[in-house]
């Protein structure tokens, strides 16, 4: 497969994965708050302060999907290893390790606040760690990338 095509086909991959999570932010997530409230109505007081820490913890997702398509679109165009990407892979890193720790952190907070179940404060542990190993992933690829656009560099300048 060519490099343009693996480029094309990530970027629709991208644009999909943007698309559902935007789904999921205006629309899933907040008729299943207005579900839960509408049967337990003891809970109406959480539907808010749970909306807004979602959506919050939902924005570097966002911010990291511009940053991929920014890494996809350069390898489209042959840039593969460069320091541009290095530094791109390291700050979804970045975004990564912040949206995990804030998850949670929220997460405590509200099971201590009486607005989260023990059971789904468990639950998220797999959000969470599932972040830490989406920044740890991104922290190496960006080290090889950078360790790789080095050996790029080195070896154009001895052609």
């Amino acid at each position: 497969m060519k490099q343009k095509t693996l480029s094309d086909l990530l970027k629709v991959f991208i644009v999909g994965l943007g698309a559902v999570l935007l789904i999921v932010c205006v629309w899933t997530i907040p008729s299943f708050g207005q579900s839960v409230v509408k049967t337990n109505s003891e809970f109406a007081y959480c539907y808010y302060p749970w909306l807004v820490f979602l959506l919050i913890a939902a924005l570097p997702c966002f911010i990291s999907l511009v940053l991929a398509w920014l890494i996809v679109d350069g390898v489209g165009k042959n840039n593969s290893f460069t320091l541009k990407n290095a530094s791109l892979l390291k700050w979804i890193s970045i975004l990564a390790a912040g949206d995990a720790a804030f998850f949670f952190v929220m997460n405590v907070i509200y099971l201590f606040m009486n607005m989260n179940h023990p059971g789904i404060a468990l639950m998220s542990l797999i959000v969470v760690f599932m972040g830490v190993l989406i920044s740890i992933v991104a922290a190496m690829l960006s080290r090889l990338v950078r360790e790789a656009a080095g050996l790029k560099e080195e070896s154009d300048l001895t052609i």
